[in-house]
């Protein structure tokens, strides 16, 4: 059995988690990084005041049931976070203590008893999507005359054209581009899965005059850079098909009441490739009854 001086502290095992567990074992991404670290600076935060005690006072005891209870109300009621956030907090919460349950057997009770506390059921919100003219008027919004246009142009003509996440967009490397009789584009996703995905004439021909605006020789540049020459930011795209739906909105009143956002693009790019799909089932089954009927009408 451990004794005191053996036992690992918490600021060790929190150390070690984001360290070792985390970037080294794991090597998730810095996003799942940041969105943890964030989880924790919250919840020491919130510590200090509700138990009044400081980071490096803290211990795996005080890591019980009603202190992440405690926070977990105070991100909902004080803070105003949804439910999904609040969801995701206590994710985070748990792959921590999950870690430190095999280092730390005297808390086993104590992280149990977190471990225990569920997620909280919410109504998922439906994701609605653009008509095509909506998406074609979105598409063409930006100045082509213009350094930004031309990059926003092919930037939104992309999205739409692969269903991209906006995080996906936002890493983009030259190298991941490749023109040609068949071209493609090679997106890094969730959990570090890539895909390959072709474009369409349109989408090629656009890309190719924005590749000749910009410096080609080194393929790790990003291949929607800022003015500045760095990657544009999620927060930026957004801001960027923000001001596509203004201009747009021009002829498409209605869009000026909607919030649209690069997860419509993508859901838009699902929405109509189905409708096609549907529309050829649908016409075959239809031809498939009308075979059966003139059958029947053989055999009676």
């Amino acid at each position: 059995m451990l004794d005191r001086a053996q036992k690992p502290s918490f600021a060790k095992l929190l150390q070690k988690f984001f360290v070792d567990h985390l970037g080294q074992q794991k090597a998730v991404s810095r996003h799942t990084i940041a969105a943890y670290r964030d989880t924790f600076q919250l919840l020491l935060q919130f510590a200090q005041v509700d138990i009044r005690k400081a980071p490096t006072d803290l211990t795996m005891g005080d890591m019980n049931a009603a202190l992440i209870l405690g926070f977990l109300d105070h991100l909902e009621k004080v803070r105003g976070n949804s439910v999904r956030s609040r969801n995701a907090r206590l994710a985070s919460i748990r792959a921590f203590l999950k870690y430190a349950a095999h280092h730390d057997f005297g808390a086993l009770a104590t992280i149990e008893q977190v471990l225990a506390i569920p997620m909280k059921r919410h109504d998922k919100p439906l994701v609605g999507f653009l008509s095509k003219a909506e998406i074609d008027a979105i598409l063409n919004a930006p100045d082509p005359a213009t350094w930004t246009g031309q990059r926003d142009r092919a930037m939104l003509m992309l999205m739409y054209n692969t269903g991209a996440r906006v995080s996906e967009v936002a890493v983009l490397r030259l190298d991941d581009l490749v023109l040609g009789p068949s071209s493609v584009v090679h997106l890094k996703g969730k959990g570090r899965k890539q895909r390959s995905v072709p474009l369409w004439l349109q989408t090629a021909a656009t890309l190719r005059k924005w590749v000749d605006q910009i410096d080609q020789r080194d393929g790790s540049r990003p291949l929607f850079p800022s003015a500045t020459g760095k990657p544009l930011t999620r927060s930026s795209i957004a801001r960027r098909l923000e001001l596509a739906v203004g201009k747009a909105a021009v002829a498409h009143p209605e869009l000026s009441k909607r919030t649209v956002s690069p997860h419509i693009i993508r859901h838009s790019t699902a929405m109509h490739r189905i409708r096609p799909v549907s529309a050829r089932f649908q016409a075959f089954s239809a031809c498939q009854f009308h075979g059966m009927r003139s059958s029947m009408r053989l055999i009676l």
